[in-house]
C-alpha cells in the first residue's frame, strides 16, 4: 500500500495527465499537415523507463496508440539492452515507424525520448503523428493492393533522429529522399520532437516539486489501482463465454470477406480473448500487427468501461491470446496500411458485439468502424508544387440502452476528427461540392444508430491520383439485440461524367482524375439497438419532421403510422 495520502496522488495523478495534455497541444499547434493540425491524428505519452508500460496519456490522444506505443517504447529498450540500438545520451530522440516492431501502419509514426535525471533515465516520452505520406507506390500510403510491406513506404526502425537535440541531417535527408512533399515534413518533424521537449519540461517541474521518489510511489499506485477498478468492473460480468464476429469486406486483393471470429470468456476478475479462429493473413494489406490487435482490445474496453484510469495497470485483467496464424497476427512482409484505421476497429466491434450479450446496459450496438480513409496525391499548377491530401470521415456510432447513436462521430479508435473543409479547400486545389449528414443511415432499433456523412470532392486543377482503404462497405455496423445493422459505406467515383464505382466497393487505388473529377462517399451509420417496433413514436415523428427519414421509411422501418 502507497503511503501517499488521497489528494497528493490525485494532484499528481492530474500533473501526469497534463503533461500529455501540453504535448498533445503542442503537437497539433506546431504542426503543418491538417491531419495532425486540424484532426488531431496523434497522441503522446509517458512510459516507464523499464518495460516502456504505459503511465498516462493525454485525453485528447488517439485510444489505438495506447497499447502501440508502449510496445514500440519497449522495443525500443530491449534493442538499447541488446546492442541493436545505438544508447541514449541526454536530447537523443529515437524515431521508429516499422509495425512489426510494436507499431500500426507505416503512417503513423512514433518518436521517443528518455528523461534523464542526473545519470540515469527516469522514464521516455513518446507520440505517434500521421504523416500525410511516407512514400511507397501511391500518394498518401494506402496501397489498397500492395502484396508487400515495401510497396507502402519507408520503414524505420528505431534510429536517433535528433542526437543531443541536434537534428541529424543524414537521417533526416533519406528520410526526405523517400517521402512526397518532404519540404512539408520537416514541419511536422519538428512540431513532433518539440512536443516531446515541452513533456520534458513539464515532466521535470513536477518531479522537481514533489521528488523524484514521491512520483515514482504514486506511480506505482495509480497502476494498481487501475488494475483494481478493472478488476471490480469485470466482477460485475456473468462468468461464461461469449462469441461473435466481425468482417472485413475484403484485403484490397481478393474480393473475399475476411472473418474476426471471437470468444471472450469471463471467470473471475479476468476476461481472455480468443480470436484463434479468424481467417488466415491475407495478401492484401489488411493485416494486422500484434500491437495494433492487443491495442485494439484495450480501446473497446476503455469505451466499456471509461471510468477506469488510463494506465499498464488497466490491462493487466485482460488476457489477450496470441492469434497466430490469423491476420491478426501479421509478420514481414505482409502489408499492413488498413491494420490501424480498419482492422482495428473491426476488431473492436467484435469486442462489443461479444459483451452486449453479457452486459447489453453497458455496450453500444457498433458503430460505424471505419476512418473513411481517403488519399488524393498531384500537382497543383497554379502553386507550381506537388501536394499529399489524406480526409479521415466520421461515422455514426451505435444505439444503446439509454439513447440513439452519435451521428457524425469520431472513428471508434481515436478523437480525430474531419479538418474543417475551408482549410482543406485552402490547402488543396479541391472544392467540396457536398458535406451533410448522410440522413437515414442509421441502422433502425428501439434506439436507431447515429447517421454517417456525405460528402463529394472535385478536382478543380491539374492532375491527381485517388486511392481508398476503408470497409463496412459490403457489411454494415452489427445491431444489437433485434437492431438492425447501418448503413454501408459507399464509395462513387465521376470520372468525365461517368460514375465508376471500386471492385472492392470501398477499397482502390490510383484513379486517375481530371478537373471537374469528382469523389462521393457516404460513410456508415451505427447499429440499431433493441426492436424498431418498440421505438417511441414521438421519436419516430421527431425523426420524420427533422427529414431523417420519409413517411414511407418511418412505417418500413419502425411501423410508424404518423
Amino acid at each position: 500500500m502507497s503511503s501517499l495520502d488521497a489528494i497528493t496522488l490525485s494532484v499528481i495523478q492530474a500533473g501526469l495527465a497534463q503533461v500529455c495534455d501540453e504535448m498533445d497541444l503542442t503537437f497539433s499547434r506546431a504542426a503543418f499537415s491538417p491531419v495532425i493540425a486540424e484532426a488531431n491524428d496523434r497522441s503522446d505519452g509517458i512510459y516507464s523507463a523499464e518495460d516502456g508500460s504505459l503511465i498516462a496519456q493525454g485525453i485528447g490522444g488517439l485510444p489505438v496508440f495506447v497499447g502501440v506505443m508502449q510496445y514500440s517504447t519497449r522495443t525500443i529498450i530491449e534493442m538499447i539492452a541488446d546492442g541493436r540500438c545505438q544508447p541514449p545520451e541526454p536530447g537523443d530522440i529515437y524515431i521508429v515507424n516499422d509495425p512489426y516492431l510494436g507499431g500500426t501502419h507505416l503512417m503513423d509514426v512514433r518518436f521517443a525520448m528518455p528523461v534523464w535525471r542526473g545519470e540515469k533515465i527516469f522514464c521516455w516520452l513518446s507520440n505517434t503523428g500521421h504523416w500525410p505520406d511516407i512514400g511507397g507506390s501511391v500518394p498518401g500510403g494506402f496501397s489498397a493492393s500492395a502484396t508487400a510491406v515495401e510497396q507502402e513506404g519507408l520503414r524505420l526502425p528505431p534510429v536517433k533522429l535528433f542526437k543531443r537535440g541536434k537534428l541529424d541531417p543524414e537521417i533526416h535527408a533519406i528520410i526526405a529522399s523517400n517521402i512526397r512533399i518532404a519540404d512539408q515534413r520537416i514541419g511536422d518533424i519538428k512540431a513532433q520532437a518539440a512536443a516531446l521537449m515541452v513533456g520534458e519540461e513539464r515532466l521535470c517541474q513536477l518531479l522537481d516539486r514533489y521528488g523524484d521518489a514521491t512520483i515514482s510511489e504514486a506511480i506505482a499506485e495509480l497502476r494498481r489501482r487501475a488494475a483494481d477498478q478493472m478488476r471490480a468492473r469485470i466482477a460485475e460480468i456473468p462468468d461464461g463465454v461469449y462469441r461473435s464476429k466481425a468482417y472485413v469486406d475484403s484485403d484490397g486483393v481478393v474480393d473475399e470477406p475476411l472473418t474476426i471470429a471471437l470468444a471472450v470468456e469471463k471467470a473471475g476478475e479476468t476476461l481472455s480473448f480468443d480470436f484463434s479462429g479468424s481467417s488466415a493473413p491475407c495478401t492484401g494489406p489488411m493485416n494486422s500487427v500484434l500491437a495494433t490487435t492487443l491495442s485494439s482490445v484495450y480501446l473497446a474496453m476503455r469505451h466499456v468501461f471509461p471510468d477506469v484510469p488510463i494506465s499498464a495497470g488497466a490491462f493487466e485483467p485482460l488476457v489477450v491470446k496470441r492469434p497466430e496464424g490469423t491476420f491478426l497476427d501479421a509478420h514481414y512482409p505482409r502489408p499492413v496500411s488498413g491494420c490501424a484505421a480498419e482492422v482495428s476497429q473491426r476488431i473492436a466491434e467484435a469486442v462489443f458485439a461479444a459483451l452486449v450479450q453479457a452486459i447489453p446496459d453497458r455496450v453500444t450496438a457498433a458503430p460505424a468502424g471505419s476512418s473513411g480513409n481517403f488519399a488524393l496525391g498531384g500537382f497543383d499548377p497554379a502553386r507550381g508544387r506537388g501536394f499529399v491530401l489524406y480526409q479521415l470521415s466520421g461515422g455514426g456510432y451505435g444505439g444503446n440502452a439509454d439513447h440513439d447513436g452519435l451521428s457524425n462521430g469520431c472513428s471508434t479508435i481515436g478523437i480525430s476528427k474531419s479538418p474543417p473543409i475551408e482549410v482543406m479547400e485552402q490547402a488543396y486545389p479541391i472544392l467540396y461540392r457536398h458535406y451533410a449528414l448522410r440522413e437515414g443511415s442509421g441502422g433502425a432499433g428501439k434506439h436507431r444508430g447515429g447517421f454517417g456523412l456525405s460528402y463529394e470532392i472535385e478536382l478543380l486543377r491539374g492532375e491527381a491520383r485517388a486511392s481508398f482503404v476503408m470497409d463496412h462497405g459490403r457489411f454494415g455496423p452489427q445491431g444489437a439485440l433485434g437492431g438492425e445493422d447501418g448503413a454501408v459505406n459507399t464509395v462513387t467515383v465521376w470520372r468525365g461524367g461517368e460514375a465508376h464505382v471500386p471492385k472492392h466497393l470501398s477499397k482502390e487505388q490510383d484513379i486517375p482524375m481530371q478537373p471537374g473529377d469528382r469523389v462521393a462517399v457516404g460513410t456508415p451509420g451505427g447499429g440499431g439497438y433493441g426492436d424498431p417496433r418498440e421505438r417511441d413514436p414521438a421519436l419516430v415523428r421527431r425523426d420524420v419532421a427533422m427529414g431523417y427519414y420519409t413517411p414511407d421509411e418511418a412505417a418500413e422501418k419502425f411501423g410508424y403510422n404518423g
